[in-house]
């Protein structure tokens, strides 16, 4: 089958109707989005899932420190440290100000690469609109900081970035952190629910960025020169990016972001380049209306796979690990809404099988691999965080 068919027959299937056989047809230059089927796998029962943390309120996301205990960020603004499976009562301090609400708070953390050397850490969080900022009173945007831990305390606190405008709606932060090999930093940034602004380069939302590790904006940057843009922009047409991870070996960027009614995509990201989101959708609105007639457009980007019916995707890790010999290779993706992972089997830059492993697990808002070759997974509804590993 042909690219255009392809297109035409998923069009139909997702009743985009006017998307016709003439303007399918149009389309025979772009590649087909293949889609495996979702089966239920085995592939967890070489492996066991142990609880390393209880007693949280909305985990979002773990940081594996190099003594083996767990920095963990909760959406209500607290940032906690786990050690030897016990929740420190005490809470760390020095966080700024953040905006707890809807979908925003305290997000994600990750360590910088050279941690053992320099103990930087990264969060991202909702910051509320300061005097003289742009946007709506009583809104908020993604921001970065970076900072370092000393006892129960953040000191050394660089605020490295934050998406304007400010904007009062409640949803669609982003906020994922991951590093190349090359210095730079890459954030991302959901619409915050205005979907046309993720084709605007002059507003952050629906974007990813990408900076230098201490924030400043690199020159190579895709946009430095676009009248009016954001020069930290590297790529967008975004919805709500919720799972980003850097291959180390490849090179490659991998995201993927929450469409509407269906449209969940997983995306290669690449310097410079249009996502879509709006304009091309797999997806259909909440009230079932129409969204886009188009799921390809010239100039925009397919993903790699998308979701339909939606499963929420959240945190997403490449399995880099030999003791891990069904899954390594592989990418682990959450579901906040079936409550499972799914194991996304690659060959090459294609995903060639999808199965779900662990079944009813929880909400799963984060997953990665840590140092120690082992699996997180951070599960918002119950306030755990579990580790997976082989069973011998």
């Amino acid at each position: 089958m042909n690219a255009s068919s392809t297109f035409f027959k998923a069009a139909v299937g997702l009743g985009l109707g006017c998307l016709t056989l003439t303007s399918a047809l149009s389309l025979s230059g772009f590649r087909s989005v293949d889609e495996p089927a979702i089966s239920k796998s085995n592939l967890e029962a070489n492996y066991k899932v142990d609880t390393v943390a209880t007693g949280l309120e909305m985990p979002w996301a773990s940081a594996l420190l190099p003594d083996g205990s767990l920095l963990v960020t909760e959406r209500v603004g607290k940032l906690r440290l786990v050690k030897n499976g016990v929740l420190d009562p005490q809470e760390i301090t020095g966080l700024p100000e953040i905006l707890y609400k809807g979908q925003g708070g305290l997000l994600d953390i990750n360590l910088h690469p050279d941690f053992n050397k320099n103990g930087w850490i990264y969060i991202s969080y909702s910051s509320p609109k300061k005097d003289g900022e742009a946007g709506d009173e009583g809104g908020a945007n993604t921001a970065l900081l970076r900072a370092k831990l000393k006892g129960h305390e953040l000191v050394e606190i660089q605020h490295l970035y934050k998406a304007f405008p400010n904007v009062k709606a409640n949803v669609h932060f982003g906020g994922r952190i991951v590093f190349d090999k090359k210095g730079y930093v890459f954030l991302s940034l959901g619409e915050r629910g205005q979907k046309e602004k993720a084709q605007s380069l002059d507003a952050d939302q629906g974007k990813i960025i990408r900076i230098h590790e201490d924030g400043k904006v690199p020159t190579d940057n895709p946009f430095v020169k676009t009248k009016g843009a954001d020069p930290a922009i590297w790529t967008y047409g975004h919805r709500n990016p919720q799972g980003l991870f850097f291959n180390q070996k490849s090179g490659v960027l991998w995201e993927h972001e929450h469409g509407p009614q269906g449209g969940d995509e997983l995306n290669i990201i690449e310097k410079g380049k249009n996502y879509g989101w709006p304009v091309i959708t797999y997806g259909i609105d909440y009230d079932n209306s129409i969204i886009s007639e188009d799921s390809v457009k010239a100039g925009m980007e397919q993903p790699i796979i998308f979701w339909k019916p939606s499963i929420a995707p959240c945190g997403m890790t490449l399995v880099d690990n030999p003791k891990f010999k069904d899954w390594n290779g592989n990418i682990l993706v959450g579901s906040l809404k079936f409550m499972y992972l799914q194991h996304l089997t690659l060959k090459g830059n294609k995903v060639v099988k999808r199965e779900i492993i662990f079944d009813k697990i929880g909400r799963v808002r984060d997953v990665r691999q840590g140092h120690d070759g082992n699996i997180y997974v951070v599960l918002e509804n119950s306030g755990k965080i579990v580790r997976i590993s082989p069973k011998s």
